[in-house]
């Protein structure tokens, strides 16, 4: 049993606000309760020892539960990156809007933009459940210190560029984001299961594209078999880096943040994906990629790690222009920020004048 202090020692108030399954935990390490001028102090020792305990009996971990300063840290960097990729996911695709082939290919491009930017703002809204400010995360965005999925650092050069988006790129998305919707954190698990309902359309609709291209024209199908020859390795990497080389993987397995490796989502994304390329024709660029009946998982070749690394450190296709793109949104979007405030700041005076 954990070092825990007993609910019951608590003021009733405490007590109902922040006892969890018989035992105190408090949202920080040091609790005010504000209408009670209540202030709890807990040994650390104890706190990671009941926090520890939680995790390994699979609860949930909820906003105002206590958590260690580096498992918030952790989910503060993940989720706000998860959140800056799909902003600036929009980028890519969001270029061929104007240029899609038909009304129908133009609306249904506009939804799925739409929809990732809604998946933006909804992992904003639960990285901002840790205590911090989203105009501090997009800030991190703009100048550059903060990461996002290096995938979107490529360009997109043909109408199949945007097929193999929604076919590798979502595709690969879905693997990892559906692990999550089981994350230890609970705000980040359920954006995952709503924005999962989403992503799996917006793969059909990438899939859709390519076997039509597919089965189209010689042109449209070597054009198609070209997106897939350059997004393929790209797509392995946005799974992230080897498990030998992620500085992050075994503490966040271990806080089951994450129920599998980087090389475990990489493996179940190639095999997913193996058939899925044979059933339109298509060819995926790796002479070493053959199944393996004693492993029942495909193998593949070595990926270019420097590549990787290079586009992580700002050196890929293109990095400053999707930074710029970003930059010049948020100030072009400045006028609507201070319309807003000064909206609610006359409203604001006027509900106090009416109060008074």
């Amino acid at each position: 049993m954990p070092p825990s202090v007993s609910a019951m020692t608590l003021p009733s108030c405490i007590r109902e606000k922040y006892s969890v399954r018989g035992f105190f935990v408090p949202p920080c390490l040091r609790v005010e309760d504000r209408d009670f001028d209540y202030v709890y102090s807990m040994d650390t020792e104890a706190l990671n020892a009941a926090f520890e305990a939680r995790i390994a009996a699979g609860d949930t971990i909820e906003p105002k539960d206590w958590m260690p300063d580096r498992y918030r840290t952790q989910l503060i960097r993940m989720m706000s990156q998860h959140a800056h990729s799909e902003i600036v996911g929009m980028l890519p695709e969001g270029n061929w809007i104007t240029r899609a082939p038909s009304l129908k290919r133009k609306m249904v491009l506009l939804a799925k933009v739409q929809d990732e930017a809604g998946h933006g703002l909804y992992i904003y809204c639960g990285t901002e459940t840790l205590g911090v400010d989203r105009h501090e995360l997009v800030q991190q965005l703009l100048t550059g210190k903060a990461k996002y999925s290096s995938i979107f650092n490529y360009p997109t050069l043909t109408w199949a560029d945007v097929g193999v988006i929604g076919w590798f790129v979502d595709g690969a998305a879905i693997v990892n984001q559906t692990v999550l919707a089981k994350a230890s954190y609970g705000p980040y698990a359920r954006a995952m299961i709503r924005i999962c309902k989403e992503e799996n359309f917006h793969k059909k609709q990438g899939y859709e594209i390519i076997a039509t291209l597919a089965k189209g024209t010689p042109e449209q199908k070597a054009m198609a078999q070209d997106a897939v020859n350059r997004w393929w390795w790209p797509s392995l990497m946005m799974l992230g880096p080897s498990d030998t080389d992620s500085p992050n993987t075994a503490e966040l397995m271990r806080w089951r943040v994450k129920r599998k490796t980087n090389d475990e989502l990489r493996q179940r994304f190639i095999d997913l994906t193996v058939p899925q390329a044979e059933a339109v024709g298509l060819t995926l660029p790796d002479p070493d990629l053959k199944y393996n009946p004693d492993t029942q998982h495909y193998d593949f070749g070595p990926i270019d790690w420097n590549e990787f690394w290079q586009v992580v450190k700002g050196n890929g296709p293109c990095n400053r222009e999707r930074l710029q793109a970003r930059r010049d949104a948020h100030e072009n979007g400045r006028w609507v920020r201070d319309a807003a405030a000064a909206y609610a700041a006359k409203h604001s005076q006027h509900a106090e004048k009416t109060a008074a």
